[in-house]
């Protein structure tokens, strides 16, 4: 009864509203009498993900000598040892000497690139964005946060541009380059964009490597290909070869490429990967090698002996995807079925990554958040995937399943749902 009335909302009388509300109020107390604190805020690897890398521990057995006969306990090898060179050259489909391993976090090696860019420049001190007198960055929404917060603190102008079931809207991506040479770069997650889970089409791949034809001096793509072996699938969708088609273009010097282990092995222990042009690269380098001796040679060599061949890492990942898989699942199964005959909500089933991003009714993102955090579930901040952490019609939500248990996502989702109904009522009525 419950589920007709909610499909048929708009045709509702404002008694049957008020009694539609009465019975969402008692069901959402019902909720808060739990007493649950649950959270789906953060796209981390749940303890059983992060077990299936623990053979790091002791992987070395005392030996940290590199193929090359380094010893990978001493200072130096500023861009990583060569193994792991190998390595992100095959998961990225490029060449080894286009790669720098550094650390676990490819957010650093993201903020150390647009501090290069924006401070020193890439093409010498002339060439850095802070030689403008504004500097812009395209951002398509929803998107990651983190993106945003650097952009903020170097107080980057961002720009956004909506995102399509193919990418961000090409069009408008290339109109507004077209249109301002203070723009100056575009933030991408093309492989189960964060938090849409969109894979970027050939042809989007195609036009976004190709952009610094049409955009002003010194523009920059970076490519934060976070998930790029992060299939929940047997048959994944395939991204196009960004560096290659920038390299056919004559664009290479215009992308930066970045993945991480982040979660693949241990998330805070992990090693990162940025693909960069030569020349890119050695400017890049060289400031590096002011702020550093080396990175950790010793991890990098640990995972070195875990993951030997990509292939190793592909048959490590379909473990990641056999436990995620089931929580992905247990969130589509709640929308499709509290949302799949009517309108108050609006998502995407996604093949991989780690987010499922939902839509309210405009205006409801903020009221759904809190009563959801009222009654137990923590959800990231409504806005959050907007710069400036402003949704203009407050309607999209991430939801971060990979944490909780499989009991606990199910009762969260419950919750979320009640939530988005409610929300969605009193709206009506009000």
């Amino acid at each position: 009864m419950q589920s007709d009335a909610l499909s048929q909302l708009s045709s509702l009388s404002s008694d049957q509203l008020q009694a539609l509300a009465s019975a969402l109020t008692t069901e959402y107390q019902a909720h808060k009498d739990k007493g649950l604190k649950l959270d789906l805020t953060r796209g981390k690897p749940s303890s059983e993900q992060l077990d299936l890398s623990d053979a790091l521990d002791g992987i070395l057995n005392g030996d940290y000598t590199t193929a090359n006969g380094t010893d990978a306990r001493n200072y130096g090898g500023i861009d990583g040892i060569s193994e792991l060179k190998a390595l992100g050259a095959e998961i990225l489909d490029v060449k080894p000497e286009q790669i720098l391993v550094g650390g676990n976090a490819s957010l650093a090696l993201m903020f150390q690139a647009v501090m290069q860019a924006h401070v020193f420049g890439f093409n010498g001190p002339e060439s850095a964005w802070n030689k403008e007198t504004t500097v812009k960055f395209l951002c398509p929404v929803p998107g990651y946060d983190r993106h945003f917060s650097i952009c903020e603190t170097f107080g980057i102008e961002m720009v956004t541009v909506p995102m399509t079931a193919t990418g961000p809207d090409m069009d408008q991506v290339e109109a507004m380059i077209k249109a301002d040479s203070q723009i100056k770069g575009i933030w991408c997650v093309p492989k189960y964009s964060n938090p849409t889970g969109v894979v970027y089409s050939d042809d989007t791949v195609k036009r976004i490597a190709e952009l610094a034809k049409i955009a002003g001096p010194n523009f920059k793509v970076f490519w934060d290909n976070a998930y790029i072996v992060h299939d929940l699938t047997d048959t994944p969708k395939t991204l196009a070869n960004i560096m290659s088609l920038a390299e056919a273009a004559g664009t290479e010097d215009s992308i930066l490429q970045f993945c991480s282990t982040s979660k693949i092995s241990h998330a805070g222990a992990g090693v990162a990967f940025l693909n960069a042009s030569t020349a890119n690269l050695a400017t890049f380098k060289k400031l590096l090698g002011i702020g550093t001796i080396g990175p950790d040679k010793v991890n990098q060599l640990r995972h070195a002996k875990l993951f030997p061949t990509v292939d190793a890492l592909k048959a490590h990942m379909k473990k990641h995807a056999e436990i995620l898989q089931p929580r992905f699942e247990c969130v589509l199964k709640h929308l499709n079925e509290a949302f799949g005959d009517n309108t108050l909500g609006a998502w995407e089933s996604v093949e991989g990554g780690y987010f499922i991003s939902f839509d309210t009714q405009p205006g409801l993102a903020s009221k759904v958040v809190t009563l959801a955090a009222e009654a137990g579930v923590k959800l990231t901040p409504a806005g959050a995937t907007f710069p400036y952490g402003k949704d203009p019609e407050d309607k999209n939500i991430r939801i971060a399943p990979s944490v909780p248990t499989m009991d606990e996502v199910d009762a969260a989702m419950a919750i979320f749902v009640t939530c988005v109904q409610l929300a969605t009522v009193e709206q009506q009525l009000g």
